[in-house]
């Protein structure tokens, strides 16, 4: 029998986390350890498959003895520091970020954001009807995803996606400035006159469903969108050899989006376009 190689053991750094004592490994993160403790921290740019980008500040806690918050997504754990992940300051901070991504974003389908509002008592409302907004018809270019940019926070997974960390097609950037400023394709070329390869590995990233499946999207449309309704089951891409695993999303019998499972050492997430989206041939009738 022939031995799997685990890689080295990682020492442990100690430190406090909201005066608790804890434990975790070297160069594991403070949302590592949040999470490990149990706490419910909120993130909307962190994801398991991407390098964070700091990008939403939800996730800030205080450190002591820094002049700022820190993002716990990306700080890493140091031996002695001490952590405060519900102070005055904290809260106050999530809760104005909260503010003004919702004043100018539309959060409706961002899992949680709702419940983090009322739990830090965000009102975007303050800000008044002049907050600005796109106020933009969402893009239909394809029959595979739509981009509701009227969603978007710009926590740039989608751009991480589809560049260098995975499918290193390079499709999409941000373009513009200040609050001209959006994710987009080179020149503002439809999706079907870029370099995407419909992959849907940003659609996988997305927190906030600025980018969904077009069945998503239309079923949200008509009404008949129900995740308490749908089932999930995980199986294999029968479209080759590589062995990428599916979840499939079932409602009413039909197959509604396929995602893939993030632990899986194949995909981590990531399938090509056969694979999220050539699941229309199992339902023909």
């Amino acid at each position: 029998m022939t031995a799997v190689p685990l890689g080295p053991p990682r020492r442990l750094v100690e430190f406090t986390l909201d005066g608790e004592p804890v434990r975790v490994p070297e160069g594991a993160t403070v949302l590592d350890a949040c999470r490990a403790a149990g706490k419910d921290v909120p993130t909307l740019c962190e994801g398991d498959t991407l390098t964070p980008k700091n990008a939403c500040r939800v996730c800030v806690v205080e450190v002591e003895g820094a002049r700022t918050l820190a993002p716990a997504c990306s700080r890493r754990a140091e031996p002695g520091m001490e952590v405060s992940t519900d102070t005055e300051r904290t809260r106050h901070s999530r809760k104005l970020v909260l503010e003004l991504l919702a004043s100018a974003t539309d959060l409706s389908t961002t899992p949680r954001a709702e419940e983090w509002m009322r739990h830090y008592g965000a009102d975007p409302g303050r800000f008044g009807p002049g907050a600005a907004r796109l106020d933009e018809e969402a893009k239909v270019d394809n029959d595979l995803y739509v981009r509701d940019y009227d969603k978007c926070i710009q926590c740039y997974k989608c751009v991480d996606a589809c560049g260098e960390q995975w499918q290193n097609s390079f499709a999409i950037s941000i373009a513009g400035r200040g609050f001209d400023a959006r994710v987009s394709t080179e020149h503002d070329a439809p999706l079907t006159d870029s370099a995407c390869v419909f992959c849907g590995n940003c659609i996988e990233v997305c927190p906030t469903g600025a980018l969904s499946f077009k069945s998503e999207f239309d079923m949200r449309a008509a009404g008949t969108w129900d995740e308490s309704a749908q089932t999930e089951t995980t199986t294999v891409c029968a479209y080759c050899g590589v062995g990428c695993n599916l979840t499939l999303h079932v409602q009413d019998n039909e197959i509604v989006k396929v995602s893939s499972p993030h632990d899986n050492p194949v995909t981590h997430g990531n399938l090509c376009i056969k694979g999220r989206f050539g699941f229309q041939h199992v339902q023909q009738r």
